[in-house]
């Protein structure tokens, strides 16, 4: 039980990016929000426009998209906001609901990249079963999975994490409500069995949302790799691993920069610390993403092309 002097507090202050620049700041990341919100606006309507782009790999690249236009919207905004005010107060129930948005949409991007590897090991290692095992619906359904285990997974940390007594200390040293800053806010005399289990639920939590689809995704590429090794003609294993490129790359960005993050060591507090790292997987993978699918695929460049040429014809 807290102590009877202690003040339990109600709302939360965001240190946010602090720096001498916040003007420059502001404008820097205001644009890199918008060119954001176009980028994974035009994947959305142009595969939903063409026809040709109805296939599951493409599918699942609009899921992607909106999950990314909205996992960073749950974010930028309110940093964009504290670049220009001086009053970074944010309530319990505020701070509570950014922390669950993140999480849920953080969990459904590792899933679609995980279906995303699967699509590409069915297309690959058993081609000719690949529209039977891969249909629309099957993919749809995927996607909606995806979205419905991010909704609930996150629903026991909000429950435990924001259950707990806060005292003293109500700074937050990030630019949003991060689960590791908010458990350390809570009274020191919280039980300690209390905090044990929400500990351990945290970890069971994060397992089952960042490894466990990173080792589906190491899976797949493993059997996709022997397979374009069986692969004779040069031109065969080119074309094998084409499909693969952009999905990789958009792997290898958001689950890295997401482990560096999350992994405190002494270098990552030098230089920056956890919150300007954090800013690779919620600002800029979103960002490059439309520009890795589209400059690296000839079927959504085409369609952008036509897409373009329809606008400007009136």
């Amino acid at each position: 039980m807290a102590r009877k002097n202690e003040t339990h507090i109600t709302e939360f202050i965001l240190l946010g990016l602090s720096s001498e620049f916040q003007p420059l700041l502001f404008g820097i990341f205001i644009i890199i929000y918008i060119f954001t919100l176009t980028g994974n606006s035009m994947i959305i309507l142009i595969v939903s426009l063409d026809s040709h782009l109805h296939t599951p790999m493409y599918l699942f690249l609009r899921s992607l998209s909106l999950t990314e236009m909205l996992y960073t919207t749950v974010t930028v905004p309110r940093m964009l906001r504290d670049f220009l005010h001086k009053n970074k107060e944010i309530s319990q129930i505020s701070c509570a609901a950014q922390f669950y948005f993140f999480c849920c949409l953080g969990a459904s991007e590792c899933f679609i990249l995980a279906f995303m590897a699967y699509d590409r090991y069915l297309a690959i290692c058993h081609p000719l079963h690949y529209m039977t095992r891969m249909t629309k619906s099957k993919c749809l359904y995927f996607s909606l999975a995806s979205w419905v285990t991010g909704l609930v997974l996150p629903l026991g940390n909000i429950i435990m994490v924001f259950g707990l007594p806060f005292c003293n200390s109500n700074i937050i040293d990030h630019f949003f409500c991060d689960i590791l800053q908010v458990i350390h806010l809570a009274c020191s005399e919280a039980l300690p069995s209390t905090l044990v289990v929400i500990k351990l639920y945290v970890l069971i939590y994060t397992f089952l949302v960042i490894p466990l689809p990173f080792i589906l995704i190491l899976l797949s590429y493993t059997r996709i790799f022997i397979s374009v090794l069986r692969i004779r003609s040069a031109a065969g294993r080119k074309k094998a691993c084409s499909t693969c490129g952009s999905h990789l790359i958009s792997v290898s960005l958001f689950f890295g920069s997401a482990t560096i993050t999350y992994l405190r060591t002494e270098a990552i507090n030098t230089y920056g610390g956890p919150k300007v790292w954090s800013l690779f997987f919620l600002v800029f993978v979103p960002m490059l993403n439309p520009l890795i699918y589209s400059l690296r695929n000839n079927e959504v460049k085409r369609a952008l092309q036509k897409f373009g040429q329809k606008v400007f014809s009136g």
